[in-house]
């Protein structure tokens, strides 16, 4: 399936991108904090009306 070689490329591949991903998010940190105040509450109402769906569905199935 995969040589050991792929595996430890994938492995470190994998934690590398992971910290540097860490990394950049501390950074743009305060400017989500800025440009981003509310979203929580669209993130809420989008699974709120998925949530609607489902039970929508569920009670005509």
């Amino acid at each position: 399936m995969f040589t050991t070689g792929q595996l430890v490329f994938g492995l470190l591949f994998f934690i590398v991108f992971a910290i540097i991903i860490g990394v950049q998010y501390r950074k743009d940190l305060k400017l989500h904090k800025r440009y981003y105040k509310g979203t929580i509450w669209v993130l809420l109402a989008f699974i709120g009306f998925i949530g609607l769906i489902a039970v929508v569905k569920f009670m005509f199935m």
